[in-house]
């Protein structure tokens, strides 16, 4: 397995840059702040939900940082004037007191995640804010097959046993609240299911080759991800009927969570 299998591919990522920003910017039109002198973008990716920080508080105030080499380099080719570094949202700790920490569709990589969205939120300066998205989609049938391809076949099925597991479950919104509201003055908590307009089932594939298959994928031989791919896509084409033009509706729940210190 090769370093590049096993890094998030930013290329691959952004071919569905304007689907995958608008969670973003939905999470930051409801975070009530004027200014900040310091925004984080915590797994920040390629920097397209940098970039709406940046057009918010302005250059001088983000800063980000992500686990992947290649996109954090895409990051710093889109935004040269912003600090970005490589570090791991699990054990990082931010300097000082930020006004705003953001984390899009990343907190589910995180073990006991929901431990770490309080120790974040404790860093916080007082008026502060954490916002937080997250998918929560474990059981679509999008995620319910990646399980079902990778025990159906003796080739993978025990080395693909626990991939399932590198991923942290989204639970109820009342746990993310009471673990919050212990340490914040106010938090918001709601659920908004988005339909994804895609070209077809293998539009879904490659959705998820880059997130959710990943665990699945990296194991294999370039010949046995092949083969995943195809049965996990011929899977999606009876998850997610064709509307009538062809295209496919990806129904995926995100989680979102606003809380001010």
């Amino acid at each position: 397995m090769t370093a590049t299998q096993t890094d998030w591919s930013a290329a691959r990522y952004l071919a569905f840059e304007d689907e995958r920003t608008r969670p973003a910017r939905d999470l930051l039109a409801q975070v009530p702040l004027d200014g900040a002198a310091r925004a984080v973008d915590m797994g920040c990716g390629p920097g397209n939900s940098t970039e709406l920080l940046v057009e918010r508080f302005g250059t001088a105030a983000v800063s980000g940082f992500d686990t992947s080499p290649d996109m954090l380099a895409k990051a710093r080719a889109r935004l040269p004037g912003i600090a970005f570094e490589q570090a791991d949202l699990a054990t990082w700790q931010p300097d000082g007191e930020p006004d705003l920490l953001f984390a899009n569709a990343v907190l589910q990589w995180v073990p006991d995640h929901v431990a770490v969205v309080v120790r974040l939120a404790r860093t916080l300066r007082p008026g502060g804010y954490l916002a937080v998205q997250m998918p929560d989609n474990l059981d679509e049938p999008s995620h319910a097959e990646m399980r079902a391809v990778a025990a159906s076949d003796p080739r993978w099925a025990a080395r693909l046993a626990r991939a399932a597991d590198a991923r942290d479950a989204v639970v109820d919104p009342g746990v993310y609240y009471d673990a919050l509201q212990a340490v914040c003055a106010r938090v918001e908590v709601w659920v908004t299911v988005y339909h994804h307009v895609l070209e077809g089932p293998g539009a879904i594939a490659r959705w998820f080759e880059t997130t959710g298959l990943r665990p699945f994928l990296n194991p294999l031989s370039q010949a046995e991800q092949a083969d995943f791919l195809a049965a996990y896509t011929d899977r999606m084409a009876q998850a997610y009927p064709a509307q009538a033009d062809g295209r496919v509706l990806l129904r995926l729940p995100r989680l979102f969570v606003v809380a001010r210190r």
